[in-house]
């Protein structure tokens, strides 16, 4: 039996403005149709003793992550939420303590959900290497065979071809010489060039007991700790909550520094596969399918003498004349425009919004909820308008606001609105009026979304005038 495990707590603030805080680059659909995330899972599908993935993520991405797995028919993935970022070696770790809970020492799969795998036979071929050595205790780790000399990545120095333990012929896996930092330019092309060293891709295939064994040989203290949080952790809805007091404790850690660079039974399988942790705006344009001027296009998009170029419309029009090799990403409340060659740069843009506290570093316009989504479309000092999108079947908080009034008109859909003591149910083209200390409540009777326009109004429209009286997904106060 084979556990994937999906590694879904990063933010990926190099793809700003399209990835943020609250909206990461492994729930947004980058290069095809699906999310990162569902591409991950998906490239499993038909390996024979794939069991149930454990999909570690960011306690506010849990209903995000959790509706993209019931999109593609994944609901009874066990989803473990981390309260505060600690890096790989704790995630791995509570999902091996997670996976020998009952007994059982099943292999685990180790998949970032941010990776994208052009050529997926060659992923399961690599895959099938290193379950043969996996089984017998070895530590696998995927090396990708570099396609130039990248300094973003880590880099593994091949050892000794290691023979199939089952034929006694070639097998494809080595041993690992040495786990090395990134390089600059001149190291990177020598290590290129010499045909020795593999990129460091973060993905990793153990069985489950045989990473606790070493864990707790290397770094007990963290066993200790992600032990705590799971024993003292609980089942919230459909998610499991590590403690969070355990957890803060818990020594932060990569899987490569805590394991892999000190044990003495690791090994690597080469992958060659079209591999890319798209960690930036150059490697989404490597990444896409190019036009006729080697452009990569998504969204409404009108060129004139543009080549060379990555061009991301989500909202609007974009419109561009004589570029070449730039990068242009529109969204709702932010542009960024910059050469390809800069693009490793846009973390600066993102902490310097950060030391502002501006929020598009965090949200953008849309906000995903547990029953749906908020948008904003207009924003003022006293009143603001938003879209409120609530699923079938799906109801909001019980609430109520004392510094703002809200109007509430039906768009689309059928609405059951409590508003004190009355139930009204709302047509299309209906609306009602909510005076501010009034509790209230909105929910979708019907089969299809629920589309409101919602006008608030008020001296005081801040997140933070919200006081839930009932609610049934547990959010924070501040959340609307």
């Amino acid at each position: 039996m084979i556990h994937p495990v999906i590694l879904a707590g990063g933010s990926g603030t190099r793809l700003w403005p399209l990835s943020r805080e609250l909206y990461p680059k492994q729930l947004i659909a980058l290069v095809t149709k699906n999310t990162m995330l569902q591409d991950t899972l998906l490239r499993l599908s038909g390996i024979d003793g794939m069991a149930a993935p454990i999909v570690i993520c960011n306690e506010n991405h849990r209903f995000m992550v959790a509706e993209q797995l019931r999109a593609i028919g994944l609901p009874q993935a066990d989803i473990i939420l981390e309260p505060v970022g600690r890096n790989t070696a704790p995630a791995v770790a509570v999902a091996a303590l997670k996976a020998v809970s009952g007994g059982a020492d099943p292999l685990l799969l180790i998949l970032p959900a941010d990776h994208y795998i052009r050529d997926t036979a060659a992923f399961r071929e690599a895959l099938l290497t290193g379950i043969t050595f996996a089984r017998r205790g070895s530590l696998i780790t995927f090396g990708i065979v570099p396609e130039g000399p990248e300094t973003g990545y880590g880099y593994i120095k091949k050892g000794r071809p290691l023979t199939n333990p089952d034929s006694g012929g070639e097998s494809g896996a080595v041993a690992i010489d040495q786990f090395v930092e990134k390089p600059d330019h001149d190291t990177a092309v020598a290590y290129v060039d010499s045909g020795d060293y593999c990129w460091n891709s973060g993905m990793f295939l153990f069985r489950a007991r045989t990473l606790i064994e070493e864990m707790t040989i290397w770094v007990p203290d963290m066993v200790a700790a992600c032990r705590d949080a799971l024993a003292r952790g609980r089942e919230d809805l459909d998610f499991f909550r590590l403690d969070r007091a355990a957890f803060e404790a818990c020594p932060s850690d990569s899987i490569d520094y805590a394991v892999m660079e000190r044990t003495a039974n690791g090994a690597m399988v080469p992958l060659q596969a079209g591999w890319s942790d798209l960690g930036s705006w150059e490697a989404l344009w490597q990444a896409g399918e190019k036009d006729a001027e080697n452009n990569v296009v998504h969204g409404d998009v009108l060129l004139h003498d543009v080549s060379h170029s990555y061009l991301r419309a989500d909202t609007r029009l974009l419109a561009a004349v004589g570029l070449k090799d730039h990068i242009v990403v529109e969204t709702a409340d932010a542009v960024l425009i910059s050469p390809r060659s800069e693009v490793q740069d846009v973390k600066m843009l993102v902490n310097k919004l950060k030391a502002t506290k501006r929020s598009e570093t965090a949200t953008h316009k849309i906000s995903y909820k547990p029953w749906g989504t908020t948008e904003n479309l207009v924003a003022s000092e006293r009143f603001q308008v938003n879209l409120l999108t609530v699923k079938a079947g799906a109801v909001l908080s019980l609430q109520q606001h004392f510094n703002r009034a809200e109007h509430w008109i039906v768009v689309r859909g059928t609405a059951m609105v409590v508003r004190g003591k009355e139930e009204t149910v709302l047509k299309e083209n209906s609306s009602t009026y909510i005076p501010h200390g009034v509790a209230h409540r909105l929910s979708n009777p019907g089969k299809i979304p629920l589309e409101v326009i919602e006008v608030q109004s008020g001296d005081y429209l801040g997140e933070n005038d919200i006081i839930r009286l009932e609610d049934p997904y547990g959010e924070a106060p501040a959340s609307p």
